[in-house]
C-alpha cells in the first residue's frame, strides 16, 4: 500500500461550474487532452459526424448539446491525480450541481468573456460561497470579441462579492487576441493557431524587456495598450494571497480560449499548484482527517443506466479518509449493517476502470441494487454521518400515469430509480397516484425521454393543482394524527417516506400554517433525513 499522506498530496478534486454555453464542457475536455486521457477532443455542437464531448455520455445530452447530469472524470497530469466533477450548467438541474459541490474541495468558474456574470453563475457561486470553497475563474472565449477586461473583473467583484486577482492578462480579443501576459513571470505568452481538438500549438515566451520581439509580434498599438493596462492593473487589483484564495475570499483570474487552447494548460498548471489537497470533512461535529487509516466515504450521486444494456445503477462516493481496497468490508451506517465493496470503479465519462486503491479526494463508483441512497455513509470505523446534501421544495408539478395500464409497475420502478438518483422528485398520494416535482420544466422533458428510452414506458403527464410542497415535522403523534386526518387530500409521501403538504397556492399554504402553528413546514431537507 502506498503512503497515505503522499497519495493524498497528489490529489485535486474540483467541480467545474458555469452558466450554460460558457464553454465548461470544452474546457473539461482540454484538461483530459493534456492528461493524455483522450487523443482528440470532441465538439458538443459540431457536425453530426463529430465526436461528442466525452463528459456528456447520455444520448439526450448528445442530442441537446447540454450537460444534464454531473459527470465524474479521473486522470493524471504532471504527477497529480485529478478528479473532475463536471456539473450541469442548466438551472433546471441545479439540485444535481448542489450535491456535486458537496464532494468537491474547490471549484473552477467558467465565464463567457462576451457575456460576463450570468444568472446561473450567480446561483452556483452562492452555493460555493455557502460552503466557503476556493473558486478559480477562467474567463473563456477570448477568441471572440469580449467585454472590456476591467469591466469584467469589476462585474465579478460587484455581482459575486469576491475580490479578483488576475494571474495573467489578455492581449486583445477576437481576431486581435494575441495571447496573455503572465504577471508573476513578467513575460508574454503567444500561441500559434491550432487545429480544433488538438493540443496547444507552439507557445512562444517573450520577456517584457525584449522590446524588439514584442513590437514585431504584437504590433505597436497592442503593446502600448498592454503596457497601459499593466500600469492600471498594478494599482487597482488585489494582491495575490493564497490564504485568501483558500478561504474563498479571493479568486485568481485567468484568460483564454478553451476551443482554440489559448491559455488552458497555463491555467491548469497554476490551478494545480494553488488548489488545496483533499480537505478534512465534518461528521456530526467531529473532524475526519483525510490521512486517517480508517476508510470513510459518502454517496453524493446515483446514476441509473450508464450502460443501458445492463440496466445498471452506480452509486458515486467521495472518499473522505482511509484507503479503498477491493473486497473490503465496511459499515452501511443508515441500515446499520456490514457490506462488502467488491469492485469499485473510476470513470472516464462512461468508460469504467476497476480501482485497486482509492484515497481521500477520489471519486469511486460501486454497483448499487437499491441498497444505497444519496447521503449514505460507509465507514470502516466508528459510526459517522456526513451531512449537508440538500433537497429543495419543487416549484413545478405534474401527475404521471402509464399510457398502457399494464406498464404501471414499470412506471413506478422507473420513477423510483430516477427519484433516487435525483433526476426528479417523486411523491406518492394516498391512493397510489404519482406526482413529479421539479425545479425546472426541462427536468420533466428529460425524465419523460429517459422513461421512454431506458424503461420503455410511455407515460401521460398532466398538470396538477399543486403549486408548492413542504416537508412536515410534527411535535407529537396526536398532532400528526389530527393533521393527517384533516388534510388527507393534500398529503403525499416523498421517496424517503416523509409526509409532505402539497399546497394549491401560497395563500393555501399560509392559511394552513396559520391554523397549525405547532407543525413545521420545511422548504428543504437533507438527503436521507427522516421526519417520522
Amino acid at each position: 500500500m502506498s503512503n497515505i499522506a503522499e497519495e493524498i498530496n497528489k490529489r485535486r478534486t474540483f467541480a467545474i461550474i458555469s452558466h450554460p454555453d460558457a464553454g465548461k464542457t470544452t474546457l473539461t475536455e482540454k484538461f483530459l487532452l493534456y492528461g493524455g486521457a483522450i487523443n482528440l477532443a470532441g465538439s458538443v455542437k459540431g457536425k453530426a459526424t463529430a465526436r461528442h464531448a466525452v463528459s456528456d455520455w447520455m444520448e439526450i445530452e448528445k442530442e441537446r448539446g447540454i450537460s444534464v447530469t454531473s459527470s465524474v472524470l479521473q486522470f493524471n497530469y504532471d504527477g497529480y491525480c485529478i478528479n473532475i466533477l463536471d456539473t450541469p450548467g442548466h438551472q433546471d438541474f441545479s439540485e444535481d450541481t448542489y450535491r456535486t459541490l458537496m464532494a468537491a474541495d474547490s471549484a473552477v468558474m467558467v465565464i463567457d468573456a462576451s457575456k460576463g456574470v450570468e444568472a446561473q453563475t450567480r446561483k452556483l457561486f452562492k452555493v460555493c460561497g455557502m460552503r466557503g470553497i476556493p473558486i478559480f475563474t477562467f474567463i473563456n472565449k477570448m477568441d471572440r470579441d469580449a467585454n472590456d477586461t476591467f469591466e469584467l473583473l469589476d462585474e465579478i467583484e460587484k455581482e459575486l462579492g469576491i475580490a479578483t486577482c488576475p494571474v495573467n492578462w489578455p492581449i486583445g480579443s477576437g481576431k486581435r487576441f494575441k495571447g496573455v501576459y503572465d504577471r508573476h513571470e513578467n513575460h508574454v505568452l503567444t500561441f500559434s493557431d491550432t487545429e480544433k481538438g488538438t493540443k496547444e500549438g507552439e507557445t512562444t515566451v517573450i520577456s517584457m524587456d525584449d522590446e524588439d520581439t514584442l513590437l514585431s509580434t504584437l504590433g505597436e498599438e497592442a503593446l502600448t495598450a498592454l503596457r497601459d493596462e499593466i500600469d492600471l492593473l498594478d494599482g487597482a487589483s488585489a494582491e495575490f494571497d493564497l490564504d485568501e484564495v483558500r478561504r474563498g475570499k479571493l479568486t485568481p483570474v485567468f484568460f483564454g480560449s478553451a476551443l482554440t487552447n489559448f491559455g488552458v494548460e497555463v491555467f491548469l498548471q497554476n490551478f494545480l499548484k494553488m488548489a488545496t489537497t483533499p480537505l478534512p470533512r465534518i461528521s456530526q461535529g467531529q473532524t475526519i482527517d483525510p490521512v486517517d487509516n480508517q476508510f470513510s466515504a459518502f454517496v453524493f450521486k446515483i446514476q441509473a443506466n450508464m450502460d443501458p444494456r445492463h440496466r445498471d445503477r452506480i452509486a458515486f462516493f467521495r472518499v473522505c479518509s482511509g484507503v479503498y481496497q477491493p473486497g473490503m468490508k465496511v459499515r452501511h451506517v443508515r441500515e446499520g449493517r456490514e457490506m462488502k465493496i467488491a469492485n469499485a470503479l473510476t470513470f472516464m465519462a462512461n468508460e469504467r476502470v476497476h480501482m485497486q486503491e482509492a484515497y481521500a479526494g477520489d471519486i469511486i463508483g460501486i454497483y448499487n441494487h437499491g441498497q444505497l441512497h444519496i447521503g449514505d455513509t460507509l465507514t470502516e470505523g466508528e459510526t459517522l454521518g456526513f451531512t449537508g446534501i440538500p433537497y429543495f421544495a419543487p416549484e413545478l408539478f405534474r401527475s404521471a400515469r402509464a399510457r398502457d395500464p399494464l406498464k404501471g409497475k414499470q412506471l413506478h420502478q422507473g420513477l423510483k430509480e430516477l427519484g433516487e438518483e435525483g433526476a426528479i422528485q417523486v411523491f406518492e398520494g394516498e391512493f397510489g397516484n404519482l406526482m413529479l416535482g421539479a425545479v425546472g420544466q426541462l427536468q420533466f422533458e428529460i425524465v419523460a425521454q429517459r422513461l421512454a428510452t431506458e424503461y420503455k414506458v410511455d407515460a401521460i403527464y398532466e398538470s396538477t393543482d399543486v403549486s408548492t410542497a413542504r416537508w412536515l415535522v410534527f411535535p407529537d403523534e396526536k398532532t400528526k394524527k389530527d393533521f393527517c386526518e384533516e388534510q388527507a387530500a393534500r398529503l403525499a409521501r416523498d421517496s424517503e417516506g416523509n409526509i409532505c403538504y402539497m399546497a394549491t397556492s401560497i395563500y393555501n399554504l399560509m392559511t394552513t400554517q396559520k391554523h397549525w402553528p405547532q407543525v413545521q413546514f420545511l422548504t428543504t431537507r437533507e438527503q436521507g433525513q427522516k421526519f417520522e
